[in-house]
């Protein structure tokens, strides 16, 4: 195995691995803003790590330069689409998970409804 095909298969397999570790994070974190964290960080690396792979084994040349601007491109789209999820939560009321409101029930953004106090008292 030639140096160029181990460097290949380490990045492939460095991909697999922060892939994996994304999936699991989708699939155990209790709320979107941990899932969200999970999507932001591990996917792009692995994401990364297999468009890095594919420049390592098609070489120099103009699909390399088309490969790194994709890496670019996912670079700043993957975690800005992740703030716009995460902000979205929040401003639906969403509250992140803590050891201390494991099950927190209502939003802790809910209010109770005001009452007006039209109740049929005098006037």
């Amino acid at each position: 195995m030639t140096p160029y095909e181990a460097a290949v298969v380490a990045l492939v397999a460095a991909s697999v691995f922060f892939s994996l570790v994304a999936v699991v994070g989708f699939a155990r974190l209790p709320d979107v803003f941990a899932r969200a964290h999970a999507a932001s960080k591990s996917e792009t690396l692995g994401a990364l790590f297999g468009l890095l792979a594919a420049a390592v084994a098609f070489g120099q040349g103009a699909t390399t330069v088309k490969l790194a601007l994709l890496a670019m491109f996912l670079l700043v789209t993957g975690p800005t689409a992740a703030h716009a999820i995460v902000r979205a939560a929040a401003l639906a009321g969403a509250t992140p998970w803590t050891r201390s409101n494991r099950d927190p029930g209502p939003s802790t953004h809910d209010r109770p409804e005001a009452t007006t106090g039209t109740g049929g008292g005098s006037r």
